[in-house]
């Protein structure tokens, strides 16, 4: 199973990152086999869609769920319809080694 979390950096120290769409970076953690990719997001600065086309860009990895601070309401019912699990976490200091650590038990 792979994992999405938004991040503010692309290292395992950086903090979960609040919004989702606008992430500097997302995250994809394979249960499996415990690879970590940091992916870029393409969309952090987009003047709209931000939200949509992360989750299209998300969805290509084979994620089953996301973790990230907020989602916009668009952002739900799409993820519910690709049958994505979405996970908040309101801890803007959670650090991605920490989520990282938790997922893998």
């Amino acid at each position: 199973m792979k994992i999405a979390i938004t991040s503010t950096g692309n290292t395992l120290d950086s903090t979960i990152d609040q919004r989702f769409g606008r992430c500097e970076y997302f995250v994809i953690f394979d249960k499996e086999s415990h690879a970590v990719e940091f992916l870029p997001n393409p969309y952090k600065n987009a003047e709209e869609g931000a939200g949509p086309a992360s989750v299209e860009l998300i969805a290509n990895r084979h994620v089953s769920k996301i973790i990230s601070g907020e989602f916009g309401i668009k952002i739900k019912s799409l993820l519910d319809s690709l049958k994505i699990q979405l996970i908040v976490i309101k801890d803007p200091q959670k650090k991605i080694s920490e989520l990282i650590g938790l997922l893998s038990h």
